[in-house]
């Protein structure tokens, strides 16, 4: 391949980038962080870290002011639960007289260098 056909991917990022310190999210807990227009969910399950969506995907509640029981975190609007480890809607939300059926949350990968978080960025080509 010669030089003008190469392609320059200086711009774009496809690597992991620091999004929190571990001694910031103890066992049992979360923390809601900010990248870009994004609101993501950070969960300590037994001293592993894991990151969904935190807007619910019924009614945009903020999973990070729910409970986190296990590796389940429910939201504390209308009680739809999701599996931080996985994303996917393990119950519905709360009506008067049914549950319905809730869509997963996106999952994000994360890694722990030393005492960082770091979370996987796409590139601009999604890469």
């Amino acid at each position: 391949m010669n030089s003008e056909a190469e392609l320059d991917l200086s711009n774009y990022n496809t690597s992991f980038t620091k999004v929190a310190k571990t001694s910031e999210i103890p066992v049992g807990k979360m923390k809601m962080i900010k990248i870009k227009d994004k609101e993501i969910l950070i969960a300590n399950v037994n001293g592993k870290f894991h990151a969904i969506s935190n807007p619910c995907t019924h009614k945009g509640g903020s999973l990070s002011e729910g409970s986190l029981v296990g590796n389940v975190v429910t939201c504390p609007l209308h009680g739809s639960a999701f599996d931080v480890t996985t994303g996917k809607s393990t119950v519905g939300s709360k009506g008067s007289f049914y549950r319905s059926s809730t869509g997963n949350a996106t999952l994000y990968e994360l890694k722990v260098d030393g005492e960082d978080i770091l979370m996987y960025q796409k590139s601009a080509w999604g890469m």
